[in-house]
């Protein structure tokens, strides 16, 4: 019997502030920046990906006006690139006056191919070689130190090519972690990230020692997180920290970096979200009280938003290729998945989804969406429940901008997809789908004789 609940309103909440139902088209389609998704889908093909630049710019917003709002001192924003990141992202993130968080070689390479000013780039990572600190030391403005084996490497980088070096900031590892999957916990005692307090003090003494511009405290407790109160005890830490540092060494640091990781809704049972403006004011109060405590001067406060800001900005867009009735379940299996979307095989992420062609018809039990991969963990939903669907159709996902693409392989051979671009009810190719000889580009043949007979 099919439900007759409007199930695609609450869906529709997690598609990007764009979206709608064309309620009064023939086919009554999904519409993402007032483009119809079945044409673009068409167009393009499938695996398809979409970013909507209204949803982005509505994000950063909402961070500027609750930093404007709740932090007395300076602020700034960084964007995480780690989340998503290629030529177009990074030109609208320089766009925006956000600085741009790059994780080594490659992702620096993608920044300064984009044109982001030298003084807007921040280099993090947990074990830069020396070509990333090479990188780093002409390419960024700021490099975040992880451990002491970093800073020494650096030193006789410095050393040695007679350059300057960057800001530096040291990364505190504070022994607490968020409420989130264990595999995005990055603050606990046995994490691989940062450095301890006694670490701390010996990189800040090494630092000062050789003249090197020390100018901040930067920590992160993990990613994908819903209640900021666990932040509380790591800013009142890092505090204490940096009270002890100015007694003891007369250095006082210029900025505190809490990072980023607040999370976002990825299905309609987690509707309605603490908003970012919850999590703003949380860090915010919380710094400026524990400033005062201490007799601290307010430190520019940076936070590195990278899932909250283009999680629910990304749309994708799959074909129905093979439905398939088991004795449990209705299968949709779809031409995507594992290898543009490992978040469900790695971390169990729900996510939810709309038909492209007529949301609005009625449910009609559940189905299992899952790609074409030769893994069972190749499902992207477990269990949702579907109006009735025939082969060929598409089906949409949101909250598909953050860790997908960024972590996405060729395994078994797929092809990255295309990414769009939406902007002012037009859309701009920015990543093109790759071909066939794109995944043979990099392979070399054995030279004659080399494989021989058993």
């Amino acid at each position: 019997m099919a439900l007759s609940n409007p199930y695609f309103k609450h869906r529709l909440k997690l598609f990007p502030i764009t979206a709608r139902i064309e309620e009064d088209s023939p086919d009554q389609c999904l519409s993402l920046g007032g483009l119809d998704l079945q044409e673009l889908a068409r167009q393009y093909g499938t695996p398809l990906y979409l970013y909507d630049q209204a949803t982005l710019d509505a994000c950063i917003k909402d961070y500027r006006e609750a930093l404007t709002e709740t932090y007395p001192g300076r602020w700034g924003i960084t964007y995480a690139g780690k989340a998503f990141l290629c030529i177009a992202a990074a030109q609208w993130a320089a766009q925006r006056g956000l600085w741009l968080d790059c994780t080594g070689a490659g992702e620096l390479a993608i920044a300064n191919t984009a044109g982001v000013p030298f003084d807007k780039i921040l280099v993090h990572g947990v074990n830069k070689n020396l070509a990333d600190l090479q990188a780093a030391i002409v390419q960024a403005g700021t490099l975040v130190l992880d451990n002491l084996s970093e800073l020494i490497k650096l030193i006789d980088l410095l050393d040695s090519g007679g350059v300057d070096s960057p800001d530096l900031w040291l990364r505190l590892k504070p022994g607490l972690a968020v409420e989130t999957h264990t595999y995005t916990q990055t603050g606990q005692d046995d994490s691989k990230f940062g450095m301890s307090l006694t670490e701390i003090e010996h990189a800040a003494r090494l630092c000062l020692a050789k003249g090197l511009p020390l100018k901040g405290i930067h920590f992160h407790q993990g990613s994908h997180f819903h209640d900021p109160s666990p932040l509380g005890q790591a800013i009142d830490l890092a505090l204490d920290l940096i009270a002890g540092l100015r007694n003891k060494l007369g250095w006082m640091a210029e900025t505190i970096c809490p990072g980023g990781g607040w999370g976002v809704p990825y299905h309609e049972d987690e509707l309605p979200h603490p908003s970012v403006k919850h999590y703003v004011k949380f860090i915010s109060e919380r710094l400026a009280e524990g400033c005062r405590e201490r007799g601290l001067s307010l430190p520019h406060l940076q936070l590195e938003p990278g899932r909250s800001l283009v999680a629910r900005a990304g749309v994708a867009v799959y074909r129905l290729e093979t439905i398939k009735e088991t004795a449990h379940r209705r299968w949709l299996l779809l031409d995507g998945g594992l290898a543009d979307n490992p978040r469900p095989a790695l971390y169990r992420a729900r996510y939810s989804a709309l038909p492209i062609l007529r949301p609005t018809r009625p449910l009609a039990g559940t189905a299992s969406l899952a790609g074409p991969y030769c893994e069972s963990s190749d499902v992207l939903i477990e269990t949702l429940s579907m109006p009735e669907m025939e082969e060929g159709e598409f089906i949409a996902i949101p909250v598909s901008g953050a860790y997908q693409l960024s972590m996405g392989s060729n395994y078994n051979g797929a092809r990255r997809p295309a990414v769009l671009w939406l902007s002012k009810g037009e859309a701009t190719l920015i990543q093109r789908r790759e071909t066939l000889d794109d995944l043979v580009r990099r392979d070399l043949t054995l030279p004659d004789g080399w494989i021989t007979d058993l």
